[in-house]
């Protein structure tokens, strides 16, 4: 088994310098303390030393030092022993303990143990690993193995993402400045408070021999602790039904004709771009529907649409069929584990096709009843109101099957729908109750925002006081914008909100740290030289719609033009927005928001672009074609003519003019000329001279002579072809 320069020094009571010398001495190249030794080095240099017990005093210039220096160096070990002996059995700090094990000898340990580091975002504990109490002294060797193998298994350390110098110190349970001066070996200068990334973790792991996984950076979220309610506390709630498909199947539509109003008039383009909660009343039970956007650039608000609901209705049109948003939202709706209604829409339209939608269905293992499966399948028509009472007593059948209740009386929790800025009204919410009962003047918290709820404001915009499970509110008062899809809990104290919030967001700071991933090296950069990017600072009207263009605008990215989002939120845009792009030579992006006046007077004195949207595709396309833009345009070669040379000028002080018939299309005095002959091309220049007799001319057409001088060449010969062509630039 190999050792490392330090170990060694360790086993033989040297310093690491004269190990060093002894390899270097020996023909080895070393370079620092932590160089690997292999066995057969180890033993050709070191000899009869390899048991890391140290040298006998009769050996001393074997290790290099005096007999006089072993001996004094033996007493003093004496010494240490018997002080050592005679000491009570206290508790030992984590790195004298591990010094102790690393001086075992290696044939009484086995193998070496390994820590094991396991970098976690859900890790809560940041303090240092409590001290073990000092293991009782190994007698047999048998006993000691089988605790040996319990203690690897436990010693597993976990860490966050993005954790300081000192975090990942106390959690290995060795001195920071250990781990700085491995830093300083690798090139890398840090301070204890400073993150490191993932990629630097695994090699201050690798120095210390520590074995390393990587745990995913999942999203933050409050965690949902699992309580049970008795069975006497537990009421029916309305259900919470969310509609899902393709864009332009009539979602909005069709959910217009249940409320009986007209949402969809008023969308931007004739297409859903937010997500949205409504309650509609069917036979004296309330029902809450959540209408998703269609458009493939909304994935994660149909996937956080399925993760709240009760029961999904896929809204497939018969004219058009199953479509990728169609199959995205079964997978979402099989993921999130819910029954799925099949809401057949536009079966009015004269080219509709019902059966060839139920085959569909039938491939993807959702069996319509009329085919003997157990989907529910309503034929309806958004626009004439037929079969949509059908499709409402379907759905309450399908939540009566479920058995759908909650408890009114426990703290309030549940989900952020969506999340916005309002101008006059500061950070709004809209929550989900799904246990609980919310009422005005709770202490909310959802994900790093928190605050005392001030107003509750029901779907249509009416005040309310209280919001029972299954019914969807807008809040007022919290201190920021929430993530939308975030769990959110009431509190009992302020205090302890803000504290949760404080540190959700330090950590969602330090995983953002994590992901950026390290800094480009001259090296990279200079390799990237093509490389162009587009800095965009995007600002929204809520929470999702920030989301989906973020996640759309990465997409865009090419080996060419690179995409960089240099700031993202929720509001107008601001002059602090049009500085920033400023500053990074970017362009200002705003959805369904607009400028402030300040913000236009900065951005028309910096010169900065500002652009706005409302239809989401649009922005994606202009996006696009600025990328395009931004490309380096290919050239190509358009011949213009062939001339024939036929006669050989030399004219003094000017030299070789050729005497041609020009044989085919024009010559232009700007073109740039081939000399070919026999086949081969022998030279590609420029003209010096175009001419007709004595007068110089712009160009000439077929079937004329005229006189050619080509730009630093006068090997001209009789029989040679001259190619003209000219260099266009082709947009990509």
């Amino acid at each position: 088994m190999s050792k490392r320069v330090y170990e060694i020094a360790r086993e033989m009571s040297l310093e690491t310098k004269e190990v060093i010398g002894r390899l270097q001495d020996a023909g080895v190249e070393v370079k620092n303390h932590f160089a690997v030794v292999e066995d057969g080095t180890y033993e050709r240099v070191f000899g009869e030393n390899s048991n890391g017990q140290g040298s006998a005093p009769g050996s001393a210039a074997e290790n290099g030092r005096t007999e006089a220096q072993q001996k004094e160096a033996d007493k003093e070990r004496d010494v240490a022993r018997s002080r050592k002996s005679a000491s009570p059995p206290t508790q030992e700090p984590v790195e004298q303990q591990a010094e102790r094990e690393a001086q075992q000898p290696a044939a009484s340990k086995g193998a070496k143990k390994r820590r094991r580091v396991v970098i976690d975002s859900s890790a809560t504990n940041r303090a240092p690993k409590p001290t073990a109490a000092p293991a009782a002294p190994k007698e047999p060797q048998q006993s000691a193995a089988a605790p040996e193998s319990k203690e690897e298994e436990s010693s597993s350390v976990r860490v966050e993402p993005g954790a300081s110098v000192k975090d990942l110190a106390d959690a290995l349970g060795i001195p920071p400045a250990q781990i700085i001066k491995i830093l300083m070996g690798l090139g890398e200068m840090k301070t204890q408070t400073q993150t490191l990334s993932t990629e630097e973790i695994e090699l201050i792991a690798e120095e210390l021999g520590a074995e390393v996984e990587v745990g995913a950076i999942a999203e933050l979220a409050v965690e949902e602790e699992e309580i049970e309610d008795a069975p006497e506390d537990l009421l029916d709630k309305p259900p919470v039904v969310t509609v899902m498909g393709h864009v332009d199947h009539g979602k909005t539509s069709l959910l217009d004709r249940i409320r009986k109003e007209n949402v969809a008039s008023g969308e931007a383009g004739g297409i859903t771009q937010h997500i949205g909660a409504y309650q509609a009343e069917s036979n004296g039970r309330r029902v809450t529907f959540i209408d998703t956007p269609g458009h493939e650039a909304f994935t994660e608000m149909r996937a956080r649409g399925a993760r709240v609901t009760d029961v999904v209705v896929l809204v497939v049109a018969a004219d058009d069929g199953i479509m990728p948003q169609t199959e995205e939202a079964i997978e979402h709706s099989r993921a999130a584990g819910v029954p799925i209604v099949v809401a057949l829409n536009k079966t009015d339209v004269p080219n509709a096709n019902p059966d060839r939608v139920l085959g569909q269905l039938s491939e993807r293992e959702l069996v319509p009843e009329v085919y003997g499966g157990d989907t529910v399948t309503v034929p309806v028509s958004a626009k004439t109101g037929e079969g949509i009472d059908d499709l409402v007593e379907n759905l309450l059948l399908v939540a009566e099957l479920e058995e759908l209740k909650a408890n009114p009386n426990a703290a309030a929790s549940g989900f952020v729908i969506e999340g916005q800025r309002d101008p006059g009204r500061g950070p709004v919410a809209t929550l989900l109750v799904k246990r609980g009962t919310l009422h005005k003047g709770d202490v909310v918290l959802a994900g790093t925002s928190y605050g005392r709820v001030r107003a509750m404001l029901d779907y249509t915009g009416k005040r309310v006081k209280e919001a029972t499970p299954g019914e969807p509110v807008e809040i007022l008062g919290l201190s920021g914008v929430p993530e939308a899809g975030t769990r959110f809990e009431v509190t009992e104290h302020e205090r302890r909100a803000r504290d949760r919030a404080e540190q959700a967001e330090a950590t969602l700071r330090r995983q953002e740290l994590a992901q950026s991933g390290p800094r480009r090296t001259l090296e990279e950069l200079v390799s990237e030289g093509g490389v162009q990017d587009l800095n965009l600072v995007v600002k929204a009207d809520v929470a999702g719609s920030v989301e989906a263009l973020k996640e759309s605008l990465s997409k865009l990215s090419t080996a060419e033009v690179r995409v960089n989002i240099v700031r993202s939120g929720v509001g107008a845009l601001t002059d602090s927005d049009v500085m920033l792009a400023s500053a990074s030579d970017g362009i200002l992006l705003g959805f369904a928001v607009r400028p402030t006046n300040t913000a236009k007077q900065v951005a028309e004195r910096e010169g900065v672009e500002i652009r706005t949207y409302d239809v989401i595709y649009k922005a994606l396309e202009e996006i696009e074609a600025a990328m395009r833009g931004m490309l380096a345009p290919e050239t190509s070669e358009q011949e213009t003519g062939m001339a024939e040379v036929r006669a050989i000028f030399r004219v003094p002080n000017v030299g070789v003019v050729a005497g041609c018939y020009v044989t085919s299309g024009e010559i232009s005095r700007n073109n740039r000329v081939r000399v070919v002959r026999d086949g081969t091309v022998i030279y590609t220049g420029t003209l010096s001279s175009l001419r007709r007799f004595k007068d110089d001319v712009r160009s000439v057409r077929q079937s004329f002579e005229c006189g050619i001088g080509v730009e630093n060449f006068n090997d001209v010969k009789e029989g040679d072809v001259l190619e003209f062509y000219e260099v266009v630039e082709v947009p990509r």
